[in-house]
């Protein structure tokens, strides 16, 4: 039965990545000439940064580890705060320590899978908005002005949601085999990452 319920899962998780990737083919082909940089601004930004794409990865693995409703829940919530967090940086509200909170969030959402921490869904949703917001800004500050927010936001949030799917998935993979121990040292790797990020 469990294994049916896993079976399941992961099932719908396979299609929910076809489903985002056909997503982002048709949203890249409507996507206005003039706004064509921005969209593929916006997809490729946190897959070739690679402090931000530890983050999301890591936000998709520590869902995944969790279990239950946070297995949707904190990569759903991320996207679409990380969207207000690139609002503020388009805007240019002022935020200071925005480097520095993008390294500690690798770092504790490393911490927190290496400990296979487990807290109450609040608390891990409040934590993912922090670090959204730190992550959603930096990408909006550093959007060229010629560039249409609305085409990079749509790439940036698509790209996102790819890579928590991917953390997702190898966090389910990794969660029986060794009892969590091969999730949890990639954990311990990703918090090291944050902390290079942090002194780098």
């Amino acid at each position: 039965m469990a294994n049916n319920i896993a079976g399941s899962k992961a099932a719908r998780l396979f299609v929910s990545a076809l489903a985002l990737l056909a997503l982002s083919c048709t949203a890249e082909a409507h996507i206005i000439q003039g706004g064509a940089v921005g969209f593929q601004s916006g997809f490729t930004h946190p897959l070739t940064g690679p402090d931000h794409f530890l983050a999301m990865f890591a936000v998709g693995l520590w869902g995944a580890q969790m279990g239950g409703r946070s297995i949707w829940s904190l990569p759903v919530a991320f996207p679409l705060i990380m969207v207000l967090g690139g609002i503020m940086g388009i805007a240019g509200v002022p935020l200071i320590g925005i480097e520095t909170g993008i390294a500690a969030s690798i770092i504790a959402l490393g911490v927190a899978i290496a400990l296979a921490w487990k807290p109450p869904e609040w608390i891990a949703l409040l934590l993912i908005a922090i670090f959204a917001i730190c992550h959603g800004y930096a990408h909006g500050s550093e959007l060229p002005k010629a560039e249409d927010p609305a085409d990079f936001a749509i790439g940036f949030v698509i790209a996102t949601g790819l890579i928590h799917l991917f953390g997702i998935g190898v966090g389910l993979a990794l969660h029986k085999p060794y009892q969590g121990r091969i999730a949890r040292a990639l954990g311990a790797l990703i918090a090291l990452g944050g902390v290079y990020f942090l002194i780098a």
